[in-house]
């Protein structure tokens, strides 16, 4: 399982810290040093069966700086993905990555449900 996540990031260490008091093994990648490919997005997003939106780090600076809340509604799925790949800090985070799962922020209960 890939654990990604920007380390600076507060809801990413309560999300490692909860991984290591459960006892999970994961891979860790940092968010900004190794930035989700579009092919690597897109497949997440497919896989998840959640709105691509979701994988948009809303509360981010430079999601604010791009005014991506006015333009996401007018692009194509293409470029939502393809301005997602060019910056780890416009994805949201942390993420789950395995084979059958893909998480989406840290959510507590959804991770009990999930991952225990």
């Amino acid at each position: 399982m890939q654990f990604i996540c920007y380390p600076k990031c507060s809801t990413c260490q309560k999300a490692k810290k909860w991984l290591d008091e459960h006892n999970l093994k994961y891979v860790e990648r940092h968010i900004v040093n190794d930035n989700p490919t579009y092919e690597e997005l897109n497949q997440w997003y497919k896989k998840s069966g959640l709105p691509l939106k979701r994988f948009f780090n809303t509360s981010g600076n430079l999601y604010k700086e791009l005014q991506l809340k006015d333009k996401l509604p007018t692009m194509t799925e293409d470029e939502q993905l393809t301005i997602l790949a060019t910056n780890g800090m416009l994805v949201k985070r942390p993420l789950i990555i395995d084979d059958n799962l893909i998480l989406v922020g840290f959510k507590e209960e959804e991770w009990i449900e999930k991952l225990l």
